[in-house]
């Protein structure tokens, strides 16, 4: 196993029992202190569980090396695995939102009883708040080192939850001072910041699986390392494909005419060498063609 793979393993188990701990108490509690709150934040933090179970199996699968159907690898299931996070965390904000607007309702209606949730929701709260926090700072910190899709997309999720856990804190404190529908609205504030993360996850992680260039200072700085090798006059064709962390070049050069054609392959020979060194890993393969360079005419 690489040092990226370690570090994301490491992350996602991390995550994963944290998560199950989180689940199980603040559902408990959320259902016996009767904060509608808590109870979402709960609900939340049981569908993470289900997707960092799902996240580890695409992990797994990722791994895994080229094959004849598969001759770039396997490394756009991390991709893949992150819309999967992306679309759990949807469909959890707006059930989440649904039910806590009904809360609402049903205490502005009189409908519902009207309850002051314990001390210990509020302890819950601070608690995930904190352990949170950490979470955040050591996936972000782990995704700049990986620049794993999915690291991204878990610290998206714990910032979300950072959120969640601080509407909790402000609903369960207004509603012991009197505002009890305090509860259940911080309840559908959560659910806004899960929704809104999620569809964020989806169309990110969509994007990379669409071979989409990250920034036009990227595909500038391949043509400008191609340029400072000598004998290239200039970058006829230039094409990007993402694998994973990583990307495919297949680049076009241009070069004197009159030069032989192992000249012309020690000079393409030289621009991927160029490349590899520049980008520091960061590219799996290039592929380097030549076409005799033809000045415009006056």
């Amino acid at each position: 196993m690489s040092d990226r793979d370690k570090i994301t393993n490491i992350t996602v188990n991390l995550g994963l029992i944290c998560n199950v701990v989180l689940s199980i108490l603040k559902t408990a509690v959320g259902i016996l202190g009767h904060s509608q709150a808590l109870l979402a934040d709960g609900i939340n933090s049981s569908s993470d569980v289900v997707y960092y179970v799902a996240v580890k199996i695409f992990m797994h699968q990722a791994k895994k090396p080229a094959d004849p159907e598969h001759p770039y690898g396997h490394r756009q299931l991390e991709s893949i695995s992150a819309i999967v996070v992306g679309a759990f965390i949807l469909t959890t904000g707006i059930a989440i939102f649904w039910e806590s607007i009904n809360k609402v309702f049903d205490l502005s209606r009189g409908l519902s009883e009207i309850r002051t949730a314990p001390l210990a929701v509020l302890f819950i709260a601070i608690g995930t708040l904190l352990l949170k926090i950490y979470l955040f700072t050591l996936t972000k910190h782990n995704h700049a080192a990986t620049h794993n899709p999915t690291l991204r997309a878990l610290a998206n999720d714990h910032f979300n939850d950072i959120l969640a856990a601080s509407a909790v804190i402000l609903g369960v404190v207004m509603a012991r001072f009197g505002w009890y529908w305090m509860d259940p609205a911080a309840g559908a504030i959560v659910a806004i910041f899960i929704v809104k993360t999620g569809i964020s996850i989806v169309l990110e992680s969509s994007s990379e699986l669409m071979d989409s260039v990250p920034d036009g200072e990227f595909r500038k700085e391949l043509r400008e390392v191609a340029l400072s090798v000598e004998g290239v006059h200039s970058v006829e064709d230039l094409g990007l494909h993402r694998f994973g962390p990583y990307y495919t070049i297949d680049m076009t050069i241009c070069v004197d005419g009159e030069i032989s054609v192992e000249e012309g392959n020690r000079i393409s020979h030289q621009v991927e060498s160029c490349l590899f060194e520049h980008f520091h890993g960061g590219l799996s393969k290039v592929l380097i063609h030549f076409h005799p360079f033809c000045p415009l005419q006056p």
